[in-house]
């Protein structure tokens, strides 16, 4: 059956409740636990925004479709921590793979995500014992951006080269980045690590072109802008920002539609500039099992 939590309420009716107890403990409750009994389910929830509470909702959910013998298909569109995959500095938490082993401690037998940062590929992986179905919504921002230059010739191009698997079926045109190293500042969570975009570069003419930038994710924006800068320079007739995922901190919208013709996203995490369903994505790699008495 299909397991929806509040977190996925603006896209599909939840049938899980969530509260908060005064002193900030989390309450979870499944109420159709009782359907569920060694059946296959499909579990709908975001893990953004709220990322640390979201993850202990998931592990609270799993841990009580486990007590049951349910087989449990996650279904994350964005995936946190997906970016601490490596280490850089002796001593650093590999988080990615920290919550990927969580979720295949506590009875995930298939992860379904959207253009997960690490995978750099779609299809099905594995990552610290987890089944992960990596979903690519790169034909769906494509299909979005050809409706708004119409019959117009479109350039496909990536800002760096990890995100080139998004363009190669589209010409493979991807632009270089590099970064500086980490800094640190304090933000409104308290102390906050980067790393600056200090270039984007390219080796492809856009003179009178249109073109669409996409990544899997546009966060403080850092690369974007970078890669919108170095194609207006190079004289391209239009420029339009997609991403799967829009997190778009500290103004970085407002900074890219002042500098580009359009910006838009999936609607992966709740923003603005969604414009793009990733639910038909979602749905036909996790039908409905045939026992389900929900509706998606």
């Amino acid at each position: 059956m299909y397991l929806v939590s509040p977190n996925f309420s603006d896209l599909m009716a939840p049938n899980v409740e969530f509260k908060t107890f005064p002193d900030g403990d989390s309450y979870v409750r499944m109420n159709d636990i009782s359907k569920c009994q060694g059946e296959d389910v499909v579990l709908f929830h975001r893990l953004y925004p709220k990322q640390n509470t979201a993850i202990f909702n998931t592990i609270q959910m799993l841990h009580t479709l486990k007590r049951v013998g349910a087989r449990t298909t996650l279904v994350a569109p964005y995936l946190p921590y997906s970016r601490q995959d490596k280490t850089f500095l002796m001593g650093e938490s590999l988080s990615a793979q920290v919550l990927c082993k969580l979720f295949n401690d506590f009875g995930t037998v298939r992860l379904v995500t959207l253009d997960c940062h690490f995978l750099k590929k779609e299809g099905e992986s594995e990552y610290a014992n987890l089944k992960i179905q990596n979903i690519s919504a790169n034909k769906l921002l494509v299909e979005h951006a050809r409706k708004l230059v119409g019959l117009e010739q479109l350039e496909v191009i990536s800002p760096d080269q990890g995100a080139n698997y998004l363009v190669s079926e589209f010409g493979g045109k991807s632009m270089s980045k590099s970064r500086g190293e980490y800094e640190h500042a304090m933000g409104p969570q308290g102390e906050e690590a980067y790393r600056t975009v200090q270039k984007v570069e390219r080796e492809f003419d856009v003179a009178t072109k249109n073109v669409l930038i996409i990544d899997d994710m546009i966060s403080t924006g850092g690369t974007m802008i970078k890669a919108v800068e170095n194609l207006r320079k190079g004289g391209a007739k239009k420029v339009i920002c997609a991403a799967t995922h829009g997190f778009f901190l500290n103004g970085s919208l407002d900074k890219l539609r002042k500098i580009s013709d359009k910006v838009f996203t999936t609607n992966s995490i709740p923003n603005e500039a969604a414009e793009v369903d990733m639910m038909p994505l979602l749905k036909a790699a996790a039908p409905n099992p045939a026992s389900s008495s929900v509706q998606p």
